[in-house]
């Protein structure tokens, strides 16, 4: 019988320049070598930052050159944030799966908010991805407040319930209630990472404090407010 090797997650809060993907690629390189862990999750349109109209980023795009290496030299896929189309040119805010073999884009949020139904498209499906035999179901920001998203995602099997967000500082404790809630709903690990730089549309303040929760709803780790942090949990 196999028996699942353990799985180390990290939730990262990288710093942030508007619009520069060069510059956010090698903060998050940076990310990722010290994260050491197999997966390393960013918030929401973390390539970018929250710019509601910055270009569309096609998964080959050179500047990306960066964090691929990282993630060569360290064995890690790299969950980061960035705005991407499909063949019929539709926007979605999306999330790319990053190894040393390049780029895809592998989830496309499926519930939006505010303004960003004025630019981008609901993504088509649930998402889970198989790594080293743990099953990451994949959620950005507002997907994580609808208990469907949570539940579809459940009913195709997942052991850890992945995300990238974005609050502003006085909604903090959005994302752990949320988290929580996935967790008594279906037993699985949850893993949150959330903005700590200023970024777009007004968030000048975000809530920072990524977090890992265990399946009995126990904080495994969690990362402060400072730009830069990380926080780092064994999965078994």
């Amino acid at each position: 019988m196999d028996v699942r090797a353990p799985l180390t997650i990290a939730v990262a809060q990288p710093g942030c320049e508007p619009y520069d993907v060069g510059a956010n690629a090698a903060a998050h390189a940076e990310l990722v070598r010290a994260s050491e862990a197999r997966v390393v999750v960013f918030p929401e349109l973390s390539l970018t930052g929250y710019h509601l109209d910055a270009q569309v980023l096609d998964p080959g795009d050179p500047r990306l050159a960066v964090l691929a290496g990282a993630c060569a030299e360290t064995g890690t896929l790299a969950l980061a944030g960035a705005p991407v189309a499909d063949g019929e040119g539709l926007a979605y805010i999306g999330v790319l799966a990053i190894t040393g073999e390049g780029a895809r884009v592998a989830y496309r949020k499926m519930y939006l908010g505010g303004d960003e139904t004025f630019r981008f498209t609901p993504g088509p499906a649930p998402v889970v991805l198989d790594v080293d035999g743990w099953r990451l179901g994949l959620a950005i920001c507002k997907d994580t407040g609808v208990p469907e998203h949570a539940a579809a995602t459940a009913a195709r099997g997942m052991d850890v319930y992945v995300a990238g967000v974005l609050e502003h500082a006085h909604d903090g404790g959005v994302p752990p209630e949320r988290a929580l809630r996935v967790i008594g709903d279906h037993g699985v690990w949850a893993a949150t990472a959330s903005f700590a730089a200023p970024t777009g549309e007004g968030y000048t303040r975000p809530a920072a404090h990524s977090a890992i929760w265990s399946p009995d709803g126990a904080v495994a780790a969690a990362a402060g407010t400072e730009i830069g942090g990380l926080a780092r949990a064994t999965l078994t």
